[in-house]
């Protein structure tokens, strides 16, 4: 199964990064996902079930540990692993 990801940390700093957000910017970056896209009001990425979920469980903890007082998330499968 291939699964995508959307997630926003908070709270916000328009001004610099706040660490859970470098944190969960790092945490998907070394997830080796695929369609990555980092960006200041939501990222995604995409990959099969298995490393998309670790790295959702990495993200949460590393991110609330740093800081994050809410992190939101959707996760939508988007179709099956190739053959």
């Amino acid at each position: 199964m291939r699964l995508r990801v959307e997630f926003t940390t908070e709270p916000f700093d328009l001004d610099e990064a706040p660490a859970h957000a470098v944190v969960a910017r790092e945490v998907i970056e070394a997830a080796e996902l695929e369609a990555v896209d980092v960006g200041p009001f939501g990222n995604t990425a995409e990959g099969g079930a298995d490393r998309v979920l670790a790295a959702v469980d990495s993200l949460l903890r590393k991110a609330l540990a740093s800081g994050a007082t809410r992190v939101s998330l959707q996760v939508n499968v988007i179709g099956e692993d190739a053959p």
